[in-house]
């Protein structure tokens, strides 16, 4: 694989690209994603990719709660650093031993809680967690503004609402990129976009709100610390946020090989990496990233006019606010049904790829009625704020006089992935909230032309796609890696327009009128059957 590229995307030369790895001037970034590890390489222009590693893991339900061993983050970083290496010395012949900075990027959100000895006090509590509705409501009303499901303050919020006992020793909390930047630093610090999914940030300081702490300290009196102590100290984009330890050396490479000096950027947030990957960082521009969980990020020209449980308020890697529609449910179920008919090939004695069936059937999909034909699939395998369910049943649901075929199956499957989304994001529109363009990476956008057109009808508005889409995330926390080591005393605007994205290559797609208009009738038929999706879940 490649990583997702600006303007003037490429490999650089084989001696060049050599001689920069050798120097020690190489760049290496590193995303912790819901099913994937990406460490990727870049040169002196970070738009040349020189390297990529990856390892795959997964998410596990334990206990009822959603998690990731701490010792899987571990191994799954040193396996995504060995295959980044083992490609550098393959592809380049020279040995990675010198980086001139690094960045780390992860999934937002959860409850990472450690005591006084920095071993964590219980496991990992991600993002796709919906067990803090008490808490969510509570500090919604105490703040005046939505503080969702699964920001680390609601899951703090619910564990002292249930008594849990390890609260009395909490001393930290952070979220996934902070920890692992700690463990390669000692420092405890946040790139302000992930600390946005903690706790409220302030737009004019870049801090976290001090009158909103104040107020949570006055409710949380004599049952937890200071708030301010908990949480990593909160630094921008371009920021120097430590460096390479020896100990942080040895944990990506425990073969003694990379050294100890590379300076850090601060770690942030996956949706700040990727508003970084596409360029859209600047007001009246936006991103969608599609995963495992599916979300879009607007930056704002002026506040909302209304508190929305629908929308999050967060910031951009450089503390501008931004109104971000995330939906716990993206693409995972569209695979599985990717996976049914790659198997049923398989049976039938013509085996294809993975690649070759995502193809295949999203071709399909072009040739479905616009608004599937009666068809509903929801992607809902966890709980779906938005749609107001607190556990997940994957559904397609059809009148006896749909019409019930591969390609208005699949159009449905592709229409499902954007259902929730298209809900939070009509309510940006009903907002007035301006926005020229949509930028769109993920996996699912490989296939030119097809979820890229699909999601255009869904948002009515054009969406741009890049050339290498489907990885975005490690190459955007590199480009931010870069920033802080390249010191240009431009702000991250300016940066990415002028260094990274200043001869784009996108390809935009403006809304189909009768795609829009059969979205549109499908949507109209999704929001009314959301209760066959709350039914299920009551009863089975």
């Amino acid at each position: 694989m490649t990583a997702a590229t600006g303007g003037t995307a490429g490999t650089a030369a084989p001696a060049d690209a050599a001689e920069t790895i050798a120097a020690g001037r190489a760049v290496l970034g590193i995303e912790l994603g819901s099913t994937r590890i990406k460490a990727c390489l870049v040169g002196d222009d970070p738009n040349d990719v020189l390297a990529t590693g990856s390892h795959a893991w997964e998410n596990a339900l334990v206990d009822g709660r959603w998690t990731y061993d701490l010792a899987d983050v571990r191994t799954g970083l040193q396996a995504a650093f060995a295959d980044l290496a083992a490609q550098v010395a393959a592809r380049h012949g020279v040995t990675l031993t010198r980086l001139r900075a690094i960045g780390v990027s992860a999934m937002m959100h959860g409850y990472l809680a450690f005591g006084d000895d920095d071993e964590p006090l219980v496991p990992f509590r991600t993002w796709r967690n919906t067990s803090t509705g008490q808490a969510s409501a509570e500090l919604t009303a105490l703040f005046g503004q939505n503080i969702p499901l699964r920001w680390s303050i609601a899951h703090l919020h619910q564990a002292i609402l249930d008594d849990e006992p390890h609260v009395a020793d909490l001393r930290f909390l952070t979220t996934l990129a902070g920890y692992v930047h700690g463990q390669l630093t000692g420092r405890r610090v946040l790139g302000v976009g992930d600390a946005s999914g903690m706790f409220p940030i302030d737009p004019a300081t870049g801090d976290y709100d001090a009158a909103l702490l104040a107020r949570y300290d006055a409710r949380a009196a004599g049952r937890v610390a200071p708030l301010r102590d908990l949480l990593p100290r909160v630094l921008p984009a371009g920021a120097r946020a430590g460096s390479l330890t020896e100990a942080g050396a040895a944990l990506l490479d425990p073969t003694g090989t990379l050294q100890p000096g590379a300076v850090l950027c601060p770690p942030e947030g996956d949706a700040g990496t990727g508003m970084v990957a596409t360029n859209a960082v600047a007001p009246r521009t936006g991103n969608v990233s599609a995963g495992t969980s599916i979300f879009a990020m607007v930056v704002l020209e002026r506040p909302l006019t209304e508190i929305h449980h629908e929308i999050d308020l967060v910031t951009t890697p450089a503390g501008d606010p931004v109104a971000m529609v995330h939906c716990n449910n993206g693409a995972s179920e569209l695979a599985a049904w990717v996976a049914l008919f790659e198997r049923f090939a398989a049976a039938s004695g013509h085996p294809v790829t993975t690649d070759a069936a995502f193809d295949v059937l999203f071709r399909e999909a072009r040739d479905g009625a616009p608004d599937a034909g009666g068809l509903l699939a929801y992607n809902h395998l966890a709980g779906e704020p938005i749609a107001g369910t607190q556990a997940g049943r994957p559904l397609v649901v059809r009148t006896p006089d749909s019409d019930l075929s591969l390609a208005n199956l699949m159009r449905a499957q592709l229409y499902g992935v954007f259902g929730t989304l298209a809900l939070g994001m009509r309510i940006l529109t009903d907002e007035n909230v301006a926005l020229d363009r949509m930028y769109a990476h993920g996996g699912m956008f490989r296939t030119a032309g097809v979820a890229q057109r699909f999601l255009a009808a869904a948002l009515n508005a054009p969406v741009a796609v890049g050339e290498t889409a489907s990885e975005g995330g490690a190459w955007g926390i590199a480009v931010l890696a870069d920033y802080t080591a390249a010191a240009s005393g431009l702000d991250l605007a300016a940066h990415l327009r002028e260094r990274i994205f200043a001869a784009p290559q996108t390809v935009a797609v403006d809304p189909d009128p009768v795609d829009a208009a059969g979205f549109a009738a499908y949507l109209d038929r999704y929001r009314v059957g959301l209760a066959v999706e709350r039914a299920a879940v009551a009863h089975l």
